[in-house]
């Protein structure tokens, strides 16, 4: 287990395959198949494969991607943050999801800076973007609360999304 970083509440860790189960509770709400989309994670082995193909896979292509989340009390997963390289941005982006539970708690936040200091100083990046869906007025919120300034309105994956960009 790779310790990313950790909060006064939380640890980030990569991601391993034992956490495929969490990932199909998580991949599933309601909330994460309206605002970020339906990967068609449904068992455990779409998980493994989801884990293996996304954010393991970024772990060694790009040396970042998506974490997992840990509510450190109770040593509970409750998201994933993480930088994300996609090819239809020019630059890393910031991607998270919280169990249902766990939203409007400040966690968000929390996970979303430390994973943005982090990343930013570990691999020099002077920028990093942001997209989130128009109507998602929580993630829109958390992004401007982070520093986080629209730049343009962009079409991805067959949706209108707001594109924000940090700069240090």
């Amino acid at each position: 287990m790779t310790i990313i970083c950790q909060t006064d509440h939380l640890t980030i860790q990569h991601f391993t395959l034992d956490d495929a189960a969490f990932i199909v509770q998580l991949l599933n709400q309601s909330s994460f198949l309206r605002y970020i989309g339906d990967k068609k994670v449904r068992t455990l082995d779409d998980a493994i494969q989801y884990l293996t193909q996304g954010p393991i896979r970024s772990y060694k292509v790009h040396g970042f991607g998506l974490n997992l989340v840990i509510e450190k009390s109770t040593n509970t997963p409750i998201g994933m943050c993480g930088l994300i390289k996609r090819e239809e941005l020019s630059l890393p982006d910031i991607g998270y999801a919280l169990l249902s539970d766990y939203s409007n708690k400040g966690y968000g936040f929390e996970a979303a800076k430390s994973v943005l200091e982090q990343g930013m100083k570990q691999y020099s990046l002077n920028a990093v973007q942001a997209v989130t869906m128009l109507d998602n007025v929580a993630s829109n919120g958390l992004l401007k609360k982070l520093g986080f300034e629209l730049i343009n309105v962009i079409e991805l994956y067959g949706s209108q999304n707001n594109l924000y960009q940090y700069e240090k």
